[in-house]
């Protein structure tokens, strides 16, 4: 019989969000340096990552793959950890789906910069309510190719351009004639803090200089009002992670009983066991 990792216990040192942490979100549409996860539960996170990036084969991207929620039970439990759900809570309300999971990455000999973007112009979202919790499995600054946001950028629409290349989930572009550079904030972490932004926030990264890693998970979430487009989406699945679905917009995702790992973006939790 299968015996599964459990993901580390998180939230020893996690807290609430203060009155000045809700009013920065709403103002500037982030919040950074939440604690989460102590000094072993990182290096349990690191370790695990490792066993995960292991399975990904040679010459495949791991940031090309998403939904490891729906494939992997320790990262779905990962999602479940309430000192999470507390901070999310805190933003969106009591009643909450999580419907995103992925791994962003820069290795040490990938270097790549991400352009500057908005996420929720892409999601089939209504109302466009979503945020993300990025987690940081590692140590992340402006020499590693930590995130960077342009602070109160949410409150606006930005027009998007194409661009080339399959590392690019979203394909999509910001110029940066559109936004005032002084703006821009780093969005550094410890590992095992967090950060979270609204998905309207403006925000991309720089390229990595250090040959550092830089590793964080993407945890993504909506209050239980909002309901996907599933005919763009027709893979949109959500999990209730806290509170009651009393609107039932969308499919409800299968909670996962292995240890796979995504093979493809965008795939259903029926591809799974």
């Amino acid at each position: 019989m299968q015996t599964l990792t459990r993901p580390p216990a998180g939230g020893a040192a996690a807290r609430r969000l203060t009155t000045a942490e809700k009013q920065q979100f709403a103002e500037r549409g982030y919040v950074k340096n939440l604690p989460l996860f102590d000094e072993a539960g990182v290096a349990a996170l690191q370790t695990r990552f490792d066993e995960l990036l292991a399975r990904v084969p040679d010459g495949e991207d791991i940031n090309s793959r998403n939904n490891w929620h729906k494939a992997n039970r320790w990262c779905y439990d990962l999602c479940q950890t309430p000192a999470i759900h507390d901070y999310v809570e805190d933003l969106l309300g009591p009643d909450l789906i999580h419907w995103g999971c992925q791994f962003f990455c820069k290795l040490p000999g990938a270097s790549s910069e991400v352009p500057w973007h908005q996420d929720s112009q892409y999601w089939p979202l209504t109302p466009r309510t979503s945020v993300t919790l990025w987690l940081a499995l590692y140590d992340t600054d402006d020499t590693n190719g930590a995130m960077r946001v342009v602070a109160a950028s949410h409150r606006a629409d930005y027009q998007h351009h194409t661009v080339e290349g399959d590392q690019y989930t979203l394909a999509q572009a910001i110029d940066e004639q559109q936004f005032d550079p002084a703006d821009i904030v780093t969005i550094d972490l410890k590992a095992g803090e967090a950060s979270i932004h609204d998905d309207d926030l403006v925000h991309g990264s720089g390229p990595s200089e250090s040959g550092r890693r830089r590793v964080g998970m993407t945890l993504r979430f909506s209050p239980t009002d909002v309901r996907c487009d599933v005919e763009e989406w027709p893979f949109f699945e959500a999990y209730l992670m806290r509170g009651t679905d009393r609107f039932q917009h969308n499919p409800v995702g299968k909670v996962p009983s292995g240890d796979a790992i995504p093979t493809a973006r965008f795939q259903p939790s029926s591809d799974f066991p």
